[in-house]
């Protein structure tokens, strides 16, 4: 029972460590963050080039002053339905490894800091529900945020973007 408790406590801490500031935003009707520290560029849509062979929420690429950076669309990462880009459709663009990729989302809100004390871990849905992608859960001002764990989230993108263009060579 003490062991249950104690690991129990360590996670609880794990999250609260994660405790800073995020940029949140839309994607539907819930709303999520990543780590600012992980934001390099917030923009609007621009022109994106197509590439062949790749799952539908791999957008294509753009060229970002002289940087080609892939975009994904986190709307159908996730398997929510499609929607037509508007004015308030942001492209997030976040650092990834060893370079940019741009997400994009619905609307961006705002930066907020949320503490320690307002962040819960993932809720369990048992071994079929993958949430590993999730960093924690904020609670803010009576609503909850999805916090993001934007490497987990982006990997099969980016494998994804690697074997397109291993084809196209």
């Amino acid at each position: 029972m003490e062991a249950k408790e104690t690991e129990r406590g360590n996670a609880v801490e794990a999250v609260r460590a994660k405790a800073g500031k995020y940029l949140t935003f839309i994607l539907g009707h819930e709303e999520y963050g990543f780590e600012i520290l992980k934001v390099r560029e917030i923009m609007g849509v621009i022109e994106i080039t197509n590439l062949p062979q790749t799952p539908n929420y791999v957008k294509g690429v753009i060229n970002l002053r002289g940087i080609v950076i892939p975009i994904i669309d986190l709307r159908l990462k996730f398997g929510f339905s499609p929607r037509e880009y508007d004015k308030s459709t942001c492209i997030i663009v976040v650092k990834h490894g060893d370079g940019l990729m741009g997400v994009v989302v619905d609307t961006v809100q705002e930066v907020l800091d949320i503490a320690a004390e307002n962040m819960d871990n993932a809720p369990s849905f048992g071994g079929g529900v993958k949430t590993d992608f999730i960093l924690a859960m904020g609670k803010v001002k009576g609503k909850v945020k999805i916090l993001l764990d934007i490497d987990k989230v982006l990997e099969a993108a980016a494998g994804a973007l690697e074997a397109a263009t291993a084809a196209m060579a």
